[in-house]
């Protein structure tokens, strides 16, 4: 278990094995070579319950040389065999689904049922990779010279790395893992500081999966030993692939380090996703799908609604009625029957927050509802906000939000609300709703981004492919072929046939 008996723990579990605070390493449990530790805290408290190990630089080479050494062998495994092992590991997370859930409340900080809905939805990845695993093809084909044939064959790439964030720790661990280990390749994770311990926890399934030792590796660290730790798997000569999801600051840093070995990268930054509400659209539909989509996980969600915009027609109704869903959201921790939205995952969370509503207020945004921290517990709260008024010389107007802030801002014509929402860096996701099909059929060509929710909201799944363009990054995950050809290479053969013209 490592040092978690320092800690009283904050809850139980049905199966206490799961529960590991230390990396992990070609099968075994290792503590970092400096022997330094941080703490792993209940953002609905502020109180740490675990520590994991700091790893640095120099814990990295040990990691990338495991990895590479379960490579060479697990690369010549059979499709059926990584697909029989991903279906085990598939089911072992089903089973072990209430203890997960747990523990990603007492992680991240969101309610129970969100946890459910998290673990529910990550599964549809192993699910879905272990189908994949099968379905990895080359091709033959006669090219111009009569005499020649061409062939072409799919191979793993090599060791990955995955740098990934706190917000949707399985999510991310089990879309990426799952592609890396249908294709033939092996992957070292780097957990963010936050949730450390649902990471470790996925990989000691895999490991009672089957999965070979060094398939998956987990190094943990801080905040502080986060850069040099994710350089050093960056720059390392065996790491070939690396998947990076956070902030597009980071992202391009990550770009940066990888590109001076010309290593293939797939990034996942950035949101500021828009929001198209028509006087034509279904005022239910809408108010439903987008009200999950922006309260889930207290707004901290890459594709949640940043900036909702609302035709003049019906935007004083729609906001009348958002407000009053507004203030029946019960804040508390995730843990509490009654909670319907929990904290922030982190103290920065709330100062972000409180930065952008003071200066939205104090440069005349009106706020409708909320506003403030909620000082309970020692937790990391915020009200649940509305804002109108939003001018583009506002901070919110522009950065991505991050927490349960909703902006409203009002449009009379298509026209000009496509061009308010392309108006960005950032093209991850957009939404609209609206029952004029060609309208809709416009919408979904002329909106820039790599997502587009047509009267839907949160419209990820492990069939279709996930991924942003402009400065929310590059490349796939998820969807039919293009996740797992993301940890693979083409090689072309081509062949001089004698006696056949």
């Amino acid at each position: 278990m490592g040092s978690g008996q320092k800690y009283e723990l904050p809850f139980k579990l049905n199966n206490p094995d799961l529960l590991h605070s230390l990396s992990f390493v070609h099968g075994e449990w290792k503590e970092s070579k400096s022997g330094k530790t941080f703490e792993v805290v209940d953002p609905g408290t502020g109180k740490a319950w675990t520590e994991c190990p700091t790893n640095d630089a120099s814990d990295v080479d040990a990691a990338v040389q495991s990895s590479q050494r379960c490579f060479e062998e697990y690369k010549k495994i059979s499709p059926r065999t990584r697909a029989q092992m991903l279906f085990k590991w598939d089911s072992l997370i089903r089973e072990n689904k209430e203890d997960i859930a747990t523990i990603l409340v007492y992680e991240t900080g969101k309610p129970r049922a969100e946890a459910y809905g998290e673990i529910d939805y990550s599964t549809g990845f192993t699910w879905w990779f272990a189908g994949e695993a099968e379905r990895i093809q080359g091709s033959v084909f006669t090219p111009a010279l009569p005499d020649r044939r061409v062939f072409t064959i799919k191979q793993p790439l090599g060791v990955a790395a995955a740098l990934v964030p706190w917000n949707f720790p399985i999510a991310m661990i089990l879309r990426k893992a799952g592609a890396a280990l249908a294709a033939g390749c092996t992957m070292i994770v780097k957990p963010s500081p936050e949730t450390p311990i649902t990471i470790l926890t996925l990989a000691y399934l895999a490991d009672k999966a089957g999965f070979p030792k060094g398939a998956l590796n987990v190094l943990t660290t801080d905040l502080d030993k986060t850069p040099e730790l994710s350089e050093a798997l960056c720059r390392h000569d065996l790491v070939k692939k690396v998947s990076f999801t956070g902030s597009t600051r980071v992202g391009k840093l990550v770009a940066k380090i990888c590109s001076d070995n010309l290593k293939k990268v797939t990034l996942e930054l950035g949101g500021n996703c828009p929001v198209l509400i028509f006087d034509d659209a279904n005022i239910d539909q809408a108010m439903g799908q987008i009200f999950a989509l922006k309260y889930r996980h207290a707004g901290q969600a890459c594709i949640t609604a940043n900036r909702i915009y609302v035709q003049s027609g019906i935007f004083d109704n729609f906001l009348e009625r958002w407000n009053a869903e507004s203030q029946k959201i019960v804040v508390g921790h995730g843990a509490d029957k009654e909670t319907t939205m929990g904290p922030v995952t982190t103290p920065r969370g709330i100062d972000k927050a409180l930065a952008l509503v003071n200066d939205a207020k104090s440069k005349g945004a009106k706020i409708h509802t909320g506003g403030n921290k909620i000082s309970k517990n020692g937790g990391y709260f915020f009200e649940p906000t509305v804002i109108t008024g939003v001018t583009p010389d506002m901070d919110i107007a522009s950065e991505e939000i991050f927490a349960p802030v909703c902006t409203f801002l009002k449009f009379d014509t298509e026209e000009e609300a496509v061009k308010a929402a392309n108006n960005t860096s950032m093209g991850l996701a957009s939404y609209c709703f609206t029952k004029n099909v060609d309208r809709l059929w416009r919408l979904f060509e002329n909106l820039e981004a790599g997502m587009i929710g047509l009267n839907t909201g949160n419209s990820s799944a492990a069939e279709s492919p996930f991924g942003g363009i402009k400065q929310s990054g590059y490349g796939k995950e998820s969807g039919k072929d293009v996740a797992v050809a993301e940890y693979l290479i083409t090689k072309t053969g081509t062949f001089t046939l004698e006696g056949q013209s």
